[in-house]
């Protein structure tokens, strides 16, 4: 008698295809971190050969600049090898553009150090320093001047005995290249609703292209080169309780942008280190001083 075999169960084979496609995606996600990663790396490193230009250019400073810890400090970093090949290139490239980028501040800095120089000139001539001041900022060269210069009370048409000195800014403005302005109303926090204006808004806007036509008369500016805004009251410099910080507030600026092709940001850098330099040069100088 044949025995008879048992028959076994087949386990179902589970499908397990999905798997090819999941990892696929997981490959993939691991290469973009890997890109990301090195692109940051990248960016950083470039990052501090920019603020490294800065200092050496703002008074031969060394380092990074303050404010970035994420950046190495060590003021006396290792020898590096000279590079070969593709890589040698490219570090030679870097090299190059740094220097230029160097070369390019340097000059821009001192082209606005000069136009300033002027300014201040004419200031000092004119007996303006109480009304007119200068400033080389984290934005470009700042020029504010108190609006009693140019308009009265509660109005936005540039006196007659103000024309001569926007003349003369206008004069000076010619000299400093082709750099664009921009030109700025402000008003203090006291309310204008009158016949000619609802609001500050309009006072500052009309005080600002006001002032600008006046400067346009000097047909050597090109007026594709300027731009207006009224800020009323909102972009104060004082305290508006205050009747002096009041006085203040009631300004126009005219704010001439550095001549550069970097971002604005890079500029706002070079112009903190530059400031930070000279801050630490005249408390030297004072120490020095009182030490004699």
């Amino acid at each position: 008698m044949a025995k008879r075999h048992k028959k076994h169960k087949h386990e179902e084979h589970v499908d397990e295809s999905w798997l090819i496609p999941y990892a696929d995606v997981l490959t993939l996600l691991l290469a973009l971190f890997i890109v990301m990663f090195a692109a940051s790396q990248v960016d950083q490193d470039k990052m501090k050969q920019v603020s490294e230009v800065f200092q050496e250019v703002f008074e031969g400073g060394t380092g990074i600049m303050d404010g970035n810890p994420s950046m190495d400090k060590n003021p006396n970093p290792p020898t590096q090898t000279k590079a070969t090949g593709a890589s040698s290139g490219e570090k030679n490239g870097e090299d190059a553009q740094m220097e230029a980028l160097k070369e390019q501040f340097q000059q821009e800095i001192e082209n606005l150090k000069g136009l300033q120089q002027q300014l201040n000139d004419y200031i000092s001539s004119k007996h303006l320093n109480a009304e007119l001041s200068t400033e080389l900022s984290t934005k470009g060269l700042l020029v504010t001047i108190q609006d009693g210069v140019f308009f009265s009370s509660g109005s936005s048409v540039v006196k007659a005995d103000g024309i001569p000195t926007a003349r003369e800014l206008a004069n000076i403005l010619s000299d400093g290249g082709n750099r664009n302005i921009e030109i700025s109303g402000h008003t203090d926090n006291v309310p204008i609703n009158n016949e000619n204006f609802k609001s500050n808004w309009e006072l500052s806007s009309g005080r600002a292209i006001n002032f600008l036509e006046v400067l346009l008369e000097d047909k050597r500016l090109d007026p594709a080169r300027f731009s207006v805004n009224g800020a009323a009251e909102f972009k104060p410099i004082a305290d508006n309780k205050l009747p002096e910080g009041r006085q203040k507030n009631r300004r126009v600026e005219i704010l001439i942008l550095p001549n550069i092709e970097q971002k604005q940001t890079t500029w706002d850098e070079a112009v903190k280190e530059y400031q930070k330099q000279n801050k630490s040069k005249d408390s030297k100088a004072k120490k020095d001083a009182q030490s004699k």
